[in-house]
């Protein structure tokens, strides 16, 4: 079944890639469809993957799956979460947004720098599906004091998930892809998928 994925995002179209070879869609990034990102207006990271999935679905006349995630840090009142891709103010611009990250962070000790990653999913089987499927990871951890590892993007050099001594962008693919937000989200997908193929 072909399935369009509602990001323009390097990074995540290289995890996605990984985490749904086996998955027995054939996966078209939007970008491939000439299809542009939709305006990320929800104020919820539900609200903008069902923004880009129906943009997507509607633009392709394919299912379309799509993804939003952040970052939320505690000590920032939850911050930069919604606008992690342009905490900096330019969006994508990952160096600028790791580094005012840790300007906002200046100080500020380990015990008050929990964060999360978020990811939620939104499958949907047309462009008006009335009940799409919602998924959702989370990746629980700390933000660093200077960044660690080349591997992974965006924050992944700053954030040290729970019960590892390795930074998100220090960590084997693989192994991130099993254990982050992104792969605890797609796999509580398949498993609603399971259910609704059971």
């Amino acid at each position: 079944m072909k399935l369009v994925l509602a990001s323009g995002n390097p990074g995540k179209l290289k995890e996605f890639g990984a985490l749904l070879a086996t998955s027995g869609f054939e996966v078209v990034p939007q970008g491939q469809l000439g299809i542009d990102d939709a305006e990320e207006t929800g104020l919820s990271f539900v609200e903008n993957a069902l923004l880009k999935a129906r943009h997507a679905a509607r633009a392709s006349g394919l299912p379309a799956l799509a993804d939003d995630s952040g970052l939320c840090v505690a000590h920032l009142d939850g911050a930069p979460g919604l606008y992690s891709a342009r905490y900096a103010g330019m969006h994508g611009d990952n160096a600028a947004n790791n580094a005012r990250l840790l300007r906002e962070l200046d100080g500020v000790p380990d015990e008050r720098r929990g964060a999360f990653f978020i990811c939620v999913l939104a499958l949907l089987r047309h462009a008006d599906d009335p009940a799409p499927l919602i998924a959702e990871g989370r990746w629980h951890g700390r933000v660093l004091h200077a960044p660690r590892g080349a591997q992974g993007f965006g924050y992944d050099p700053l954030f040290l998930p729970n019960d590892e001594s390795s930074s998100a962008a220090e960590l084997p693919p693989g192994l991130k892809n099993r254990i982050s937000h992104r792969g605890r989200a797609l796999a509580d997908l398949r498993q609603q998928l399971a259910e609704l193929h059971a």
